[in-house]
């Protein structure tokens, strides 16, 4: 029979190299949480709903990245006055 530090320390080490989690974000998860991702890394369960280039084109419209420098306000004050 296989112990439970034998089997737990396995899935640790495989949520640290295939999850990037550390021990402590392992020990916090729940098993069904663990089983999830685990599932969806190997691609079992594919999401029956997505978002298509629409979608997308009209988020990006709403929600546009901020480059560097440009103001992330639609009225920006003269010389950045009011902005973090």
């Amino acid at each position: 029979m296989t112990r439970f530090a034998d089997v737990a320390a396995r899935l640790a080490g495989m949520a640290g190299w295939l999850l990037g989690w550390r021990p402590d974000e392992f020990w916090r998860a729940t098993p069904v949480e663990l089983a999830a991702v685990l599932r969806a890394a190997r691609g079992e369960e594919a999401p029956d709903v997505g978002v298509d280039g629409g979608e997308l084109a009209r988020l990006m419209g709403v929600m546009p990245d901020v480059v560097r420098g440009d103001s992330p306000h639609p009225n920006p004050s003269p010389e950045g006055e009011g902005l973090l």
